[in-house]
């Protein structure tokens, strides 16, 4: 899933080095918290017009997460 998410950013930003992801342990409720972390200067990219981007990252983690039975939540910070 952390590679899944790697990938994809990689694609919407100009500094691929500078992206990372840290994945907490699941909370009381089993979700699982990725915390994506990319460059300032590609914040707009990744969260993009409207959030329109972020929220496509975050239904395209969840469908992955369901056919693994888990359950994630993506935070970009």
């Amino acid at each position: 899933m952390k590679d899944l998410l790697i990938s994809i950013t990689k694609g919407l930003v100009n500094n691929p080095d500078e992206i990372s992801v840290d994945v907490s342990e699941p909370n009381e409720e089993g979700v699982i918290v990725y915390h994506l972390h990319v460059a300032e200067d590609d914040m707009g990219r990744v969260i993009g017009k409207q959030g329109r981007i972020a929220k496509a990252i975050r239904v395209v983690m969840r469908a992955a997460a369901t056919r693994n039975d888990a359950r994630i939540s993506v935070e970009i910070d």
